[in-house]
């Protein structure tokens, strides 16, 4: 509980059972690899999906709470003029870390400040797009964050927050927090609720366009894919049409049987993928100025 960010990732990347989460969370000791591996995923390919079209040739992006580059570095690769934002200077997952991509891929159309989201030196109204992934919820003033995020905006841009960890009351953040493999150790886990997140936004004088709910969109259930979702679907409505056959008998074989029943399940709160199954589940937001 008393490591850093950067000791808690040094100790993971030591240990085998932490293996796979190293790498889903793109925070192996090679960078390069974690960039090549997020710019070719679901969720970056998603993202570029969604924000087309506010993302221009050689857009202006500012990207906040960056890590170790990942998406800031994607952006830059892609010909945008990236901004961004990572206060631990660190060479492991950091602005250090940033600088080396940089160097390695000979991007000029990059630039990394260390400083806090709550207060940005850059200038107002710079930006098409504000970018901020898996950061939010970790603001030490939620306002204050998103209105600095805003005001870096140009009129009609947009701001896009993603991967965001969502808690519907005090018992369900305590549970995601008592879930979370790494929060024992740094202690820096946190996470709000959707209308933290919607008030935050709409205090900051943005429209919000769509709140992408957990199985909205691979953005938020990476590094899960759309076809493991698609067949964990079929594998909970094949359990439903077994259950339904123990109580009906022949008549479960009838679809539109299993069509009202499966419709009841859902109208009772109990749809076939369960959001509220995973602890702090990500949320991603878009909002325009």
């Amino acid at each position: 509980m008393n490591k850093t960010w950067e000791e808690t990732i040094q100790h993971i990347r030591s240990r085998q059972e932490f293996a796979a989460l190293v790498h889903d969370a793109y925070l192996g000791a090679d960078l390069k690899d974690n960039v090549e591996r997020f710019r070719r995923g679901e969720e970056f390919i998603a993202s570029q999906e969604i924000l087309r079209p506010w993302l221009k040739h050689k857009s202006h992006i500012a990207d906040i709470g960056s890590g170790n580059g990942i998406s800031a570095i994607a952006f830059a690769m892609l010909g945008h003029q990236v901004s961004s934002i990572e206060p631990d200077p660190s060479d492991t997952i950091g602005a250090g870390a940033q600088k080396w991509l940089a160097g390695e891929y000979g991007l000029h159309n990059f630039q990394v400040f260390e400083c806090f989201g709550e207060a940005l030196p850059l200038p107002d109204e710079a930006f098409d797009v504000v970018y901020i992934r898996q950061a939010m919820h970790h603001a030490h003033d939620l306002r204050k964050f998103i209105a600095e995020a805003a005001r870096l905006l140009k009129k009609g841009g947009v701001l896009f927050t993603v991967r965001d960890h969502v808690v519907f009351d005090e018992a369900d953040k305590q549970h995601f927090l008592n879930e979370h493999p790494l929060h024992k150790y740094y202690g820096g886990e946190n996470a709000f609720t959707p209308a933290e997140y919607r008030e935050a936004i709409a205090a900051a004088g943005l429209s919000l366009i769509r709140e992408f709910r957990y199985y909205d969109t691979p953005v938020n259930y990476a590094p899960a894919t759309s076809k493991e979702l698609e067949a964990k679907a079929a594998s909970i409505i094949r359990q439903r049409k077994t259950s339904l056959k123990s109580k009906l008998g022949p008549l479960a074989a009838l679809p539109f049987v299993f069509d009202m029943y499966n419709r009841l399940l859902e109208k009772r709160g109990f749809p076939v993928l369960d959001e509220r199954m995973v602890a702090g589940r990500p949320y991603s937001y878009l909002a325009r100025k």
